[in-house]
């Protein structure tokens, strides 16, 4: 296990040894003694946390509204700046899901999060309760990921898949960070640009265009916190200029370039994700 300090924050983080055997998932294991608020910066995933030690996390959302404990949010999530997070004593697994196969592990579309922040017990009912025990029960973190990679593939087998073009489409916005012509992916596939946009928001949770500025973004965000100047980032990274990287970072965090650079929930990803990368 390796900690992870900035500034204040101190975490205690874990990695898996291996790869999961479900492509499209990655996680981490996190015990944080004393969590502040913490800006939850958006992400092109599916964040599955599933907590299990003495104390819980809260996340402070919209609205004045808190969600405490293990729960699902679609991609994007703390767009705008509007979701906080914090807690003491936490211990948790937190999986990134690739929207493409995160309808069939969670029995339900992202769409159908509809941006929020859904309790887990709300999906997998008392499922979410015996995974909670089992975790808490195990002393070992490669014991816990083994546990959670098990569920995750059980889940996945049984679950509706997404069409392939769906898929494809998706995978080509990560593959090239946001640098596809949104127009040409539909023609690509040999659909409707109003198929593909339809069956794409249907199942993975946002349209396309959305999915493409959140993949770009995300890749933006990372070289900022590497300590790279925001003039390079927005000029290797699709925007049109730095002002234009500006206005984006500030729609998606309710923050500047430079504050972005800051924050512990990006940095982190060098430790809890070593081979970072967005989930295909």
């Amino acid at each position: 296990m390796r900690s992870f300090v900035r500034g204040a924050a101190v975490w205690d983080v874990e990695c898996p040894r291996r790869p999961s055997p479900v492509t499209g998932v990655t996680m981490a294991g996190f015990h944080v003694h004393d969590l502040e608020t913490l800006r939850i910066v958006p992400y092109p995933a599916v964040t599955l946390l599933l907590e299990f030690g003495a104390g819980s996390p809260v996340l402070d959302c919209a609205a004045g509204r808190q969600q405490p404990g293990s729960f699902v949010a679609g991609p994007g999530l703390g767009s705008k700046g509007a979701v906080r997070a914090r807690g003491e004593n936490i211990e948790c697994v937190q999986v990134r899901l690739s929207p493409v196969i995160a309808r069939a592990i969670l029995g339900t579309s992202p769409a159908d999060l509809d941006g929020a922040v859904v309790p887990l017990g709300d999906l997998w009912g008392r499922e979410a309760s015996r995974i909670r025990e089992r975790l808490g029960d195990l002393s070992s973190w490669q014991d816990r990921f083994a546990l959670t990679d098990a569920l995750l593939a059980r889940r996945h087998e049984a679950g509706p898949p997404v069409d392939p073009e769906v898929a494809w489409a998706w995978r080509r916005i990560v593959v090239s960070r946001g640098l596809v012509r949104v127009d040409g992916l539909a023609t690509e596939v040999g659909w409707s640009r109003k198929r593909l946009w339809s069956r794409f928001r249907s199942q993975l949770g946002l349209p396309p265009k959305r999915a493409v500025k959140l993949v770009r973004f995300d890749h933006a965000a990372h070289r900022l916190v590497a300590g790279e100047g925001a003039a390079r980032v927005a000029a290797d990274t699709g925007y049109a200029d730095q002002s234009h990287l500006h206005r984006d970072v500030k729609a998606f965090t309710g923050a500047t370039p430079a504050t972005v650079a800051g924050e512990p929930f990006l940095a982190v990803d060098d430790i809890a994700w070593p081979s970072r990368g967005t989930t295909a």
